[in-house]
């Protein structure tokens, strides 16, 4: 991005300043999405274009803090949109929207750049999906599988384990597929972003990781493209690397709720709840850049907060609509200690089905679903009258109910630290081995405690 004023003469000149929301007035519009810069003391602000208001005054938006900003300041044309340097040694490094470091290392090379706002490749050039993406996490296999080259969510309310479940998936993608991640923090606060940093390292998978932050105090503009910036890392990476790339928003509900904040400064009339008008329009444009092509596979996980825990929210349905797999975290599994804390009977995936899983994959998942389920129908009934009123068939049900819903539990690599037990990756036929077991009744013998927190059940946690 252009940071000097050359000897040009400037664009125009501010007229008005709402926060970062500026007003400019110049004799010839540049394009929407331009960006534009002023000098702030020794710094220069970035800012892009949003709105032309008239033939001669545009409105944009700060990509820095507003401090400085005033009436009769000269603006000037960069001469093109936002845009980030890559380079192969991206990997490893923790940047910000503009491509600069974050973790006090030296700045990328800039030779090639890319534009935030590319369209997506040709529809010829997409290739489709249903190719299984493996995560080592039994519950994920086995009932919410990923697809390679989807959208993945993960629905949930503050503190169920969303940012967990997230560095385990970047954990899997480094080392069981050889591929790398690209994460954007949106809105992430800076103790968040510096634990997940340092969890990462030393997990030993922060060399195949790139992490792109817009923190929560940064403008409303930056939390409003990081994610964009990032996706623009990640499409890179797939076009010159040539490897699964696993894309990680965390999270896509503060994207929304920064563009909430843009429409508002820039006078648009809310929509549905308050929303900005264009919430469908800048999620879509967002999402349909996440595919695959012949050189390489994006596979996108999104974390995705809930408000109020009210999965019928304006935001929550938007993104919902986008997405292959969902995977609704639970807070009462989380109060039961059951981590994942994935409720079974509410996550899915479009996969599931007996063409693209095959017989024994889906045979098994269905029966898991259906034993967990009765058990969550008399889960009422045993509170208040106890087991021993069902009848033999339930209380057979129920009893290998709890033990499925047990084993479905394992620990994680990326909390080894915390928890003191190592971490597992258990490969889905032997997940399926042990959910066939639980079946047919081969482990009635076995205590719930046992089925706890383990791998497989021949080879306990390890």
């Amino acid at each position: 991005m252009a940071r000097q004023v050359q000897d040009r003469p400037p664009l125009g000149v501010v007229t008005e300043v709402h926060g970062p929301v500026i007003v400019v007035a110049c004799k010839q519009l540049p394009p929407l999405q331009r960006a534009l810069f002023a000098t702030v003391g020794d710094e220069h602000c970035l800012f892009e274009v949003h709105q032309h208001l008239d033939e001669h005054h545009l409105r944009a938006i700060s990509l820095h803090h507003s401090t400085g900003l005033h009436r009769g300041m000269a603006i000037y044309d960069s001469g093109a949109p936002l845009h980030v340097p890559v380079a192969p040694e991206c990997l490893g490094r923790l940047l910000n929207i503009f491509g600069e470091p974050l973790d006090g290392g030296e700045a990328l090379p800039a030779q090639q750049f890319r534009n935030v706002h590319s369209r997506p490749a040709p529809i010829d050039e997409a290739v489709g999906t249903g190719e299984l993406l493996h995560t080592g996490i039994k519950v994920i296999d086995l009932l919410c599988p990923f697809v390679k080259g989807g959208k993945t969510g993960l629905f949930g309310g503050a503190g169920v384990g969303k940012t967990v479940l997230i560095m385990e998936f970047m954990h899997a993608m480094a080392i069981l597929h050889s591929g790398v991640s690209v994460f954007a923090g949106v809105g992430e606060r800076i103790r968040e972003g510096h634990e997940l940093w340092q969890e990462l390292l030393k997990a030993g998978v922060l060399p195949q990781t790139l992490m792109v932050f817009g923190q929560m105090d940064a403008s409303p503009g930056v939390r409003f493209r990081v994610g964009l910036a990032a996706l623009t890392y990640a499409e890179y990476l797939r076009d010159s690397l040539h490897k699964e790339v696993l894309f990680v928003m965390d999270n896509v509900f503060r994207f929304i709720q920064a563009g909430s904040e843009v429409s508002s400064l820039l006078g648009r009339m809310p929509a549905t709840v308050g929303y900005q008008p264009t919430l469908t329009t800048e999620v879509a444009e967002m999402q349909e850049r996440i595919f695959s092509t012949r050189h390489g596979a994006i596979t996108s996980v999104q974390a995705v907060y809930v408000p109020a825990d009210d999965m019928t929210d304006p935001a929550v349905n938007t993104i919902l609509s986008h997405l292959d797999t969902t995977v609704i975290l639970s807070r009462a599994q989380a109060g039961k200690g059951i981590y994942p804390a994935v409720d079974p009977l509410l996550s899915g995936s479009r996969l599931m089905d007996r063409h693209y899983l095959g017989a024994r994959h889906y045979s098994v998942s269905q029966g898991v679903r259906e034993h967990l389920a009765r058990y969550h129908e008399l889960e009422d009934i045993i509170a208040m009258l106890g087991i021993e009123e069902l009848s033999a068939a339930d209380q057979k049900i129920v009893l290998r109910a709890r033990k499925l819903q047990r084993y479905l539990t394992q620990p994680f690599w990326t909390t080894a630290s915390h928890t003191g037990t190592e971490g597992v990756s258990v490969p889905l036929d032997d997940t399926l081995a042990d959910c066939e077991a639980f079946l047919a009744g081969e482990h009635d013998d076995v205590p719930e405690e046992r089925c706890y927190m383990r791998g497989t059940m021949a080879g306990g946690t390890r």
